[in-house]
């Protein structure tokens, strides 16, 4: 009887110092939360907050009364074509931003890894992957003012080229034609982003096992079939990061459309952000300006969700997978 009752009183011992290590354990952890979460809430959760309640009222700015008018705001953009226009425009930003950037900036980094490297040596492939990164490095008002200067329709370099030496009388005006001018600001934004989904993923590949590759080229496989057996599935994390970076910034997308176009010419290059701006500032419209940008927060707020979703749903397969191997 008295083994069974020291044997009992040992398990509850250990038990109640097994609670309090984790609880000091918890707390302590709990401290570093902290700094973070007042971040948050200074940085995004205060100021989404009070853009949601100035998009319920109407006013001028300034000292100007503020009168409630509701979800009038939001309702008056249902009714806006310039609004619609923005967000359609959203798409060729994503385009320009997230789709071709990815595409390309995937099958350059497999190149200069898997056969820039293995050719010319390692340091000439981190030399070239710095250079496709310089656009990123570079601010976005000196990229725009070298762009303007490159699409200007009098003196601009791609014109004197298609004049000069291919002998077109009337070149395009490239930032004053509606039809083009969208085209001008995807061309200016994919050069702009190619080299972050580049560096992502080459530093991606660089985890992964060499001997891979060496396997795949001994038993016959060209570069296409080591690019998407081994390539994809391996940096499949890392492309979800990517897409969801460039997703997210083509969707706030400002500076490009406000140096180049300022949304014009007849709203061709109008992005919500853009939009959001011209009401606040232009047109003294906060209230319907804080409305754009409301809904603006919320949709990016429901693809990044979406974009997780699958990302989450991806490694959970490859968990499973792994477990039935």
């Amino acid at each position: 009887m008295s083994r069974k009752k020291g044997s009992s009183h040992g398990k509850r011992t250990l038990s109640e110092n097994e609670k309090i290590y984790e609880k000091r354990i918890r707390s302590g952890y709990g401290r570093y939360i902290i700094p973070g979460a007042i971040g948050t809430i200074v940085i995004l959760l205060i100021p989404f907050v009070a853009n949601l309640w100035i998009s319920l009222h109407s006013w001028r700015g300034g000292r100007s009364t503020m009168k409630f008018v509701g979800f009038d705001n939001y309702l008056k953009l249902l009714q806006d074509e310039k609004f619609w226009t923005s967000f359609g425009n959203s798409l060729y930003m994503i385009v320009a931003m997230a789709v071709i950037p990815l595409i390309i900036g995937l099958i350059l980094a497999a190149v200069l890894f898997d056969y820039i490297g293995r050719e010319f040596g390692g340091k000439t492939s981190s030399f070239l992957r710095a250079c496709y990164y310089l656009p990123q490095i570079l601010p976005v008002g000196v990229a725009g003012i070298l762009w303007n200067w490159i699409l200007n329709s009098q003196t601009g370099a791609i014109n004197r080229i298609l004049s000069g030496v291919f002998g077109m009388e009337e070149t395009p005006d490239w930032l004053g034609d509606p039809d083009l001018a969208i085209y001008a600001v995807m061309l200016m934004l994919i050069w702009g982003q190619i080299g972050y989904p580049v560096v992502i993923f080459m530093s991606a590949l660089g985890r992964v096992d060499p001997e891979l590759y060496e396997a795949a080229s001994l038993d016959g496989a060209g570069w296409w079939r080591r690019f998407t057996a081994i390539t994809l599935p391996q940096i499949k994390p890392e492309t979800f990061v990517v897409v969801l970076t460039c997703t997210v910034a083509a969707l706030k997308v400002f500076g490009p459309v406000y140096i180049l176009t300022k949304g014009g010419p007849q709203s061709s290059t109008l992005v919500p952000s853009y939009y959001s701006y011209l009401s606040f500032f232009g047109k003294s419209q906060i209230g319907y300006g804080a409305a754009i940008a409301s809904v603006l927060a919320i949709l990016i707020a429901i693809v990044a969700m979406v974009i997780m979703f699958f990302q989450n749903r991806s490694a959970a397969r490859e968990r499973e997978g792994a477990l039935v191997s």
